[in-house]
């Protein structure tokens, strides 16, 4: 029994193999009946007038006459050549024949005598001329030269015969195998973007070669994957759900413990601090966990500049205590259909990092412009920057970039590594992007591109 890889092989074998004997065929076929049309054309239409001029100067003046008429009179084309023979298939001028044509004449062109009293003959490819005692002559003409590719016209229609067969077989080769591939291509970058419902057709996954049981596999590696995330999408969520309320009996009993003795200063803003952070981790799970598995989301109409200059006017307590400016500019009137607490906390991440690396007495400023179909908010610092390895990877969770001060140490840096993260699939959900440069003279750019609502 033929596996998958034998059908496939021998699939391939027999479009190649047809193209290859529909090209033979077509140049074979060709060749003869050029070559053909051409001796046919030298038979029947070019030496007619003269073959029937060598019968009247046979009769006339004989054999000899005949000879000394085709030497010194004939009008012979430039491209042929004439042969007059005898019955031994000799020439009557002492010229050999060519040796591709001799076996040839020697079998079809030389009769017997003649039994009528008509001196020319035009039977075959060479007409029979009649002596005076009755004596059979074979008058050829033969081509000088013969072309395989013919004139002008022939030689287009022929390219143009070449060219469908290629088309064809192309069109054939395409698909079979092309579509299929660009469909598994088209499935992949699907499910690579996110879309963990990408499947691949079913009409490629029931073929019975290499493309049909690829298309089985990468089924099955979908379905696994989609199980995989929806399971750890689950168990993020009950696990940030579960640490929430121990969280709460920790600070209930920090506040009990100190209503009850007052701790040491030091030691409470430690606590307190650590207290919040875990919170923080915690919130940053459950919002990771809830995107990740694509949970509902509203969505309204907003304007983008307004989100952003509520955003800034919250962060400005942040700010200030650093000596960090904040600023917006951009265009008016910028409208987007989406979840305003998403879209909020997206750009919360993003603006809380350019705050947090900003040198003091430097300005963070947001800008959103519009740019055909897409509003694009880009949020600048004059900060450290990042390392270029980490552009693309600070967008990937639990990636954290370095601190510059442990960067020279080859330190790990500090941070949960979900905010970027978590602003990456917010975009993402709302059918935007985010992206990151160096800037110029020192900083960052992260860029943040939405499609504009569509107001009818």
């Amino acid at each position: 029994m033929q596996g998958p890889s034998t059908r496939l092989y021998w699939r391939m074998a027999l479009y190649i193999g047809a193209a290859l004997a529909a090209f033979i065929a077509l140049a074979l076929t060709s060749v003869l009946l050029v070559a053909s049309q051409e001796l046919a054309n030298y038979t029947a239409t070019r030496h007619s007038t003269l073959g029937r001029q060598a019968a009247d100067v046979l009769t006339a003046r004989g054999p000899e006459g005949l000879a000394r008429w085709l030497k010194t009179e004939a009008a012979v084309p430039d491209d042929v050549t004439v042969y007059v023979l005898d019955e031994h298939s000799r020439d009557i001028l002492g010229r050999p024949l060519p040796e591709f044509y001799e076996k040839f004449v020697r079998k079809s062109v030389v009769g017997p005598r003649a039994t009528v009293d008509d001196n020319y003959r035009p039977v075959r490819l060479a007409p029979q001329l009649v002596g005076p005692d009755g004596q059979l002559y074979a008058f050829l003409v033969l081509p000088n030269r013969i072309s395989f590719f013919g004139n002008f016209t022939t030689t287009i229609g022929l390219l143009l015969a070449a060219a469908l067969v290629i088309a064809v077989v192309a069109w054939l080769i395409a698909r079979a195998f092309a579509r299929p591939l660009g469909e598994l291509q088209r499935v992949a970058r699907e499910l690579a973007s996110g879309q963990t419902g990408a499947r691949v057709p079913a009409e490629l996954a029931a073929r019975r070669d290499e493309l049909g049981v690829l298309g089985k596999d990468f089924n099955s590696m979908a379905e696994q994957i989609s199980r995989l995330i929806s399971s750890r999408a689950q168990l993020m969520g009950e696990l940030s759900h579960e640490l929430r309320s121990p969280l709460a009996r920790l600070q209930a009993a920090l506040a009990l413990a100190e209503h009850r003795r007052p701790m040491d200063p030091i030691e409470r803003t430690r606590i307190e601090a650590e207290v919040q952070r875990l919170d923080s981790v915690i919130g940053d799970l459950l919002r990771f966990s809830r995107l990740d598995a694509a949970a509902p989301m509203s969505r309204r109409l907003l304007r983008i500049e307004e989100l952003l200059r509520s955003l800034l006017q919250a962060e400005e307590i942040e700010a200030a205590p650093l000596g960090v400016r904040l600023e917006q500019g951009g265009d008016e009137g910028l409208t987007v259909v989406g979840d305003p607490d998403l879209l909020r906390s997206g750009f919360e991440n993003i603006l809380r990092n350019a705050i947090r690396y900003a040198p003091a007495s430097t300005a963070v400023t947001v800008t959103a412009r519009q740019r055909d179909a897409t509003i694009e908010v880009a949020i600048e610092d004059r900060g450290p920057g990042v390392p270029t390895e980490y552009l693309e990877r600070m967008f990937e969770p639990y990636v954290r970039v370095p601190e510059p001060g442990e960067r020279a140490a080859g330190g790990k840096a500090s941070g949960t590594g979900l905010g970027l993260a978590i602003a990456r699939r917010v975009f993402a959900a709302h059918g935007g992007g985010v992206s990151a440069q160096l800037r110029d003279g020192g900083g960052l750019r992260v860029s943040v591109s939405l499609p504009a609502a569509q107001l009818t």
